[in-house]
């Protein structure tokens, strides 16, 4: 089946996020794979705004309950294992938490998966109170994410939590 996104013009994020979110929704309703849908989000999500360098999931490990595996992405190669507490995936992880950091370089511990990047948000994905994924998604400009993106990525994430799988 094919899908043509809508990507609003407008330069407010509010507007693309409010123009964004119900089409991701359509994007993934009729399919069950996780992956599948992952994939199809990350590729929304960068292709909507245009200082947005890489987003991707990193999902929790099957082998180990406190690490993160990489996931589907779009941008530059990533890094693979991520343990909760290390970086800004793994302190989100941690604290169950959204984490907005304006300048990587100035975050403790930080990873450097990729040195264009400059900024970052990275949102749990909680499934029955605990972590099953993170949404990360690093920009190219410094200070580029702010309430707005945490506001509409976290109900994005409440809207599609029913894709991950529970206990």
């Amino acid at each position: 089946m094919a899908f043509k996104l809508e990507i609003a013009e407008s330069e407010e994020k509010k507007e693309k996020y409010e123009m964004l979110l119900p089409q991701i929704r359509a994007l993934i309703k009729d399919e069950s794979d996780l992956i599948a849908n992952l994939g199809n989000i990350c590729s929304a999500l960068k292709y909507s705004f245009e200082n947005f360098i890489w987003v991707g999931f990193y999902l929790k490990s099957k082998d180990n309950p406190q690490e993160l595996v990489l996931g589907p992405f779009q941008g530059r190669v990533a890094c693979t294992r991520i343990s909760f507490g290390k970086g800004v995936c793994g302190k989100a992880a941690e604290s169950k938490m959204t984490v907005i950091v304006e300048n990587v370089e100035e975050f403790p511990g930080h990873i450097v998966c990729d040195p264009l990047s400059k900024s970052e948000i990275v949102i749990p994905v909680l499934k029955d109170g605990e972590v099953a994924a993170v949404l990360d998604i690093d920009s190219g400009d410094y200070s580029c994410f702010d309430v707005t993106d945490k506001k509409y990525l976290e109900l994005m994430i409440e809207k599609i939590i029913n894709i991950f799988p529970g206990k």
